[in-house]
């Protein structure tokens, strides 16, 4: 009898297809970051390449039991992306569209598999940057769960005082989207800054 994570593989590679695999070498790959903790190997990796496949597949995991953990550039120091108990590694750097900037307000839309030197190369033509440096070439995404700072913070502040919204995949299937394009808003509850820092505990952050 297949167990969960056999169930997980089996379903999840309907939507996936090639993009959900059990490769020795691409798990192992997803076993760490660039940090000394032990590695363990997840049961699968599956890339992701829409905030739709995300909630598919987290839907899939949490009905199942199946842990599920968020992979970006594996920039990681602290142990975040190690799936010590298995499961499935959810790999975002596929999600790499800047999706529109808007240079007249200064603001963008982007997938979470965008790293900071590419935006700000796509930045570049209109005059603009983007100031949050944790030393890393990480993603945007990685940096929003991990809620990063770096050497340019005390004039721009961290990645929290950067993000106006994000688009969240929830572990029961749903897309969220928190925030929105404006500076200020009393509507609701500030499910942003609650996402940021979060670290993947509370969902995968898909867009910014």
């Amino acid at each position: 009898m297949p167990n969960q994570v056999d169930l997980v593989i089996a379903s999840a590679q309907n939507f996936l297809g090639e993009r959900l695999t059990v490769n020795a070498a691409l798990r192992e790959q997803h076993s760490h970051g660039e940090d000394y903790q032990p590695r363990v190997m997840p049961d699968a990796v599956a890339f992701i390449e829409r905030g739709e496949e995300a909630a598919q597949l987290l839907q899939l995991c949490y009905q199942h039991g199946v842990p599920v953990v968020p992979f970006g550039a594996g920039t990681s120091r602290e142990g975040h992306v190690t799936p010590v108990r298995g499961g499935i590694s959810l790999d975002l750097s596929r999600m790499n569209k800047v999706l529109a900037v808007n240079a007249a307000d200064m603001d963008c839309r982007i997938q979470a598999g965008v790293t900071r030197q590419q935006l700000n190369e796509h930045l570049r033509a209109e005059g603009l940057f983007f100031p949050v440096d944790p030393g890393s070439e990480c993603t945007i995404g990685g940096m929003c769960a991990t809620r990063a700072s770096g050497t340019a913070a005390v004039r721009y502040g961290t990645i929290r005082e950067n993000v106006l919204g994000l688009q969240v995949a929830l572990p029961d299937g749903r897309l969220i989207q928190t925030g929105g394009r404006v500076r200020k808003s009393a509507t609701g509850y500030d499910l942003t800054h609650l996402m940021i820092g979060s670290e993947g505990t509370l969902g995968v952050i898909t867009e910014i």
